[in-house]
């Protein structure tokens, strides 16, 4: 079981290591962009969800703080009603208009009770909106340094491609150089060995009857050149 494991364990390793080496760094970047404005797009679109809900509170606020003045001053009004039917001894006009600055005092206090809900709503959405923005902000920040950073992988990787392409170049001039071109050396040996083989060829001619009847000639020749030159200098008046 053990030996499996370890088997195991050496094949996923050697495989994650094949695939990294196999992989290209200019597609590994743009996938890094990509994800980096992928998730850009999402937070973008939370963001916008918790600003509208801030948005949508903040309305529901105004309408609440409408509701708690209207009720206050409707409140108001009734027990001014009251007041005057009570100096005009108007007894159930007192009973209505307090009933009815009752009702509303009531109301008055619901409304006031919604809108300090409203408003402790309205705080927590505003701290989410502004976490929200600043992660958008954040992250957006975050794709431009990727986008810079690219540029800067992109050249470091072409200057890298230009070098490993140097790089070969040398080796396969001095993998000529070591092995197709020969060496001065060489080249001197082969002259010597011509030269001593034209040589030996010469001797072996001077040896043979043939070579003997060309020296021969050779030597007549000389003599009857020798002999014109005399002529030639008689005719100018050079002789000794």
């Amino acid at each position: 079981m053990g030996f499996l494991k370890r088997l195991w364990g050496y094949i996923t390793t050697l495989f994650r290591r094949t695939a990294e080496g196999a992989m290209n760094p200019e597609i590994e970047i743009e996938q890094a962009i990509n994800e980096a404005r992928k998730r850009d797009q999402e937070l973008r679109n939370q963001a916008a969800k918790v600003v509208a809900h801030r948005t949508q509170i903040e309305s529901k606020m105004e309408n609440a703080a409408d509701d708690v003045g209207e009720a206050r001053e409707m409140a108001k009004q009734a027990l001014l009603r009251a007041e005057t039917s009570k100096s005009n001894g108007d007894v159930e006009g007192v009973e209505k208009w307090t009933r009815t600055a009752q009702s509303l005092a009531m109301k008055l206090q619901a409304a006031e009770n919604n809108l300090g809900t409203l408003r402790g709503q309205y705080d927590t959405a505003s701290a989410q909106a502004d976490k929200a923005k600043g992660a958008v902000q954040q992250n957006a920040m975050r794709v431009q340094e990727l986008a810079a950073k690219r540029m800067e992988l992109l050249g470091s990787l072409e200057a890298a491609k230009m070098q490993e392409s140097v790089n070969k170049a040398v080796d396969a001039l001095s993998n000529t150089m070591d092995y197709d071109m020969p060496s001065l050396e060489k080249v001197e040996e082969k002259i010597e060995s011509r030269k001593a083989e034209a040589m030996a060829k010469a001797e072996l001619r001077e040896a043979t009857p043939a070579g003997a009847e060309s020296e021969l000639k050779e030597a007549i020749n000389m003599v009857q050149a020798d002999a014109k030159l005399e002529e030639l200098k008689a005719e100018l008046g050079l002789t000794n």
